[in-house]
């Protein structure tokens, strides 16, 4: 079995207003640290510039695709990557902004950046018949499970998110209680039809995390339920696995519910 490789990539998004904070993911660029400085480096943009359109009919369009091979030219340059990104950072004129950076493991570096290409650029689905009923029947299991014991009117239920981000913010979290410094959270996520919930999840939450420990004076601790059984062989659902991981999601399945509750029954009660 080949060694998986350390990667580092970031997403390119088109921001036409910076005020309004809204942005449509137009770009990743893999870049493989190495001491020479000759490690994988690469870049792949969207096809499929309907999002961007909707966001600004008004956007010049060849100009953005002619960003990819401005960028894929100076990543061949092996000298010039580091020049390069600075320069990303500094320009732009702030209209294509870079995301933080995140790390990656991959034995096939080509590969995992078309992966990430299809999860970053695809467009938002519909919520299918079956996403809904799959994410409905977790939110079932652990309603079933809180009041099996017994905590069910001591718990927080739909929080919203939007006194920590911006008015308006439809996020909320299913449940949640207090105990002593930290704030337990507890989500529906079902990645069976769909890994997209679990994706903006992992994205938004360490800005939103933060924003409650300011808030509250307590450290929230989240905990994403997912579906039992679940198939984490496609590498979209690994993929979601380790975003949720790398913010600091904890993951639990559906069928951990009664065990979880028990545990909240004697932190509520202690």
């Amino acid at each position: 079995m080949a060694d998986k490789r350390q990667l580092e990539f970031f997403l390119l998004r088109y921001v036409p207003d910076a005020v309004k904070d809204e942005f449509v993911n137009i770009g990743v660029v893999m870049t493989e640290p190495a001491a020479n400085g000759s490690g994988f480096a690469d870049v792949r943009f969207t096809r499929d510039w309907r999002r961007v359109r909707c966001l600004d009919p008004e956007a010049d369009i060849e100009m953005l695709e002619a960003l990819e091979g401005e960028i894929r030219s100076e990543l061949g340059k092996v000298h010039e990557r580091g020049v390069l990104l600075r320069k990303m950072e500094d320009s732009f004129s702030n209209v294509v902004q870079l995301s933080p950076s995140k790390g990656c493991l991959a034995e096939e570096p080509a590969r995992e950046i078309e992966v990430l290409a299809k999860l970053y650029f695809a467009r938002p689905k519909p919520a299918s018949r079956g996403a809904f009923s799959a994410r409905q029947r977790i939110l079932k299991n652990m309603r079933d499970a809180f009041e099996q014991a017994g905590i069910w009117t001591s718990l927080m239920k739909d929080i919203p998110v939007a006194p920590y981000t911006k008015p308006g913010d439809p996020l909320k979290f299913d449940f949640g209680y207090r105990v002593g410094e930290t704030i337990k959270l507890f989500h529906a996520v079902s990645l069976k039809a769909s890994v997209d919930q679990a994706i903006l999840l992992a994205s938004r939450y360490p800005t939103i995390a933060n924003s409650i420990a300011q808030g509250n004076k307590a450290f929230p601790s989240m905990t994403a339920i997912v579906d039992d059984a679940l198939d984490r062989g496609p590498d979209e659902v690994q993929f979601a696995l380790d975003a949720m991981e790398e913010a600091r999601i904890q993951v639990a399945a559906a069928g951990d519910m009664l065990e979880i509750a028990q545990r909240a029954k004697r932190e509520l009660r202690a």
